[in-house]
């Protein structure tokens, strides 16, 4: 399971790290080290970037703590907290892609994916 939680991370810090990444090609390197009160605005990839993490940091929160409690709860079913954890990071990069791509019905497959994943860690502690 801390693999799991481990891999959630590191997808969760890409994303969060991706707007910027697409955003400072249009501001430039002297813009952006600076206060950014003009800044140009964001093109269409950087907005989608942005509401693919305001999307994960909803989820984010609940997803470790289910992952933690599996690890701290006894009598867990943990290769169900384990498959569930499994289906929400690889679905969340799924998402992001997704969502970048712009793929409406398969963007919302993906995000129901790892909703039931974490249905499932949920579920594995009772």
């Amino acid at each position: 399971m801390l693999t799991w939680l481990f891999a959630g991370m590191l997808v969760f810090l890409f994303n969060v790290y991706l707007p910027a990444a697409l955003y400072f090609p249009a501001v430039g390197f002297k813009n952006h080290m600076g206060a950014r009160d003009d800044l140009p605005e964001p093109n269409k990839m950087v907005q989608r970037a942005r509401r693919s993490l305001n999307n994960f940091q909803e989820n984010m929160a609940v997803f470790l703590a289910l992952g933690i409690l599996s690890l701290v709860i006894d009598k867990v079913n943990m290769e169900m907290a384990v498959l569930g954890a499994q289906m929400f990071v690889i679905s969340r990069m799924a998402y992001i892609i997704f969502y970048m791509i712009s793929i409406p019905f398969t963007r919302s497959l993906a995000y129901g994916i790892g909703f039931v994943g974490m249905f499932m860690m949920a579920f594995a502690l009772v």
